[in-house]
Formats: C-alpha cells, sequence, structure tokens
C-alpha cells in the first residue's frame, strides 16, 4: 500500500514527497556509479513524486545513455533521487533514495524487499554472482 513519505538531501535544501509502497520493492545496483554511492532505490511514476523545493541549485549528473538524470545538492552533495526514461521499466520513472527518506523506522528498512540487479554488465534483470557488499 502506498504510502507518502518526504525526503532531503543532508542539508536540507533540496526536499520531496513521494507517495510509494516501499513493501513493493526496492533495488540496489552494481553499475559504477551506483555502486560507488551504495544507492538504495525505489522506482515511482512521476505523478507520485513531488519536488518541495526550487529546482535551480540542484546539480544534473548523466553518463552511459543518457537516459537517466542523477540529482545532487550542490550544498552537500547528497544524491536523494534521479529521473528518467527507460522504455523497458515503463517509460518515465522517478528513482527516490531510500536512505534519504525522513524519519522512517529502521525496523521498517531492515524488512523491506530487495531486487539486487546486475548493472555492472548490462544484466538488469538479474542478480549479480555477489551482493553482500550491495
Amino acid at each position: 500500500m502506498k504510502q507518502t513519505y518526504k525526503g532531503s538531501c543532508h542539508c536540507g535544501r533540496i526536499r520531496y514527497e513521494v507517495d510509494v509502497d516501499l513493501q513493493a520493492g526496492t533495488s540496489r545496483c552494481n553499475c559504477s556509479y551506483c555502486s560507488k554511492l551504495r544507492y538504495w532505490g525505489a522506482t515511482v511514476k512521476p505523478e507520485d513524486f513531488r519536488l518541495a523545493c526550487e529546482e535551480a541549485g540542484i546539480g544534473d549528473y548523466q553518463f552511459g545513455t543518457m537516459s537517466g538524470h542523477h540529482r545532487f545538492c550542490t550544498i552537500c552533495g547528497m544524491a536523494p533521487y534521479g529521473h528518467g526514461h527507460v522504455e523497458e521499466i515503463g517509460g518515465a520513472f522517478v528513482s527516490i533514495n531510500i536512505a534519504c527518506l525522513d524519519d522512517v523506522d529502521p525496523a521498517l528498512l531492515a524488512e523491506l524487499p530487495v531486487q539486487y540487479m546486475d548493472g555492472l554488465h548490462d544484466n538488469w534483470w538479474n542478480p549479480p554472482v555477489e551482493t553482500r557488499h550491495m
């Protein structure tokens, strides 16, 4: 069931609200970007995401296919969300950083299902051989 959560970067400059069913699944990826950030995400449709701050001053990083926008705070450096369009996952999406959700009970986080993806080898639909470090 979807719930509304608030999220933010470390300094609080980037703020958002998102309607998401965390029990429906979260993901971790071993691609060169996600593995260095240790990014833990949940994907929602754009209509379930509401930016609660000005977009000015939010950095945007793209690489590879340029299909994703990895947004980050230019003050504290946190990457609280990203967005893009990938036809294979249903088109337009927003990925929220689970670690940037405010006031989420750690017990809930510990129980969330996680799908591991082998993005390092463009094998997105399968987990990598090793996931313990993710």
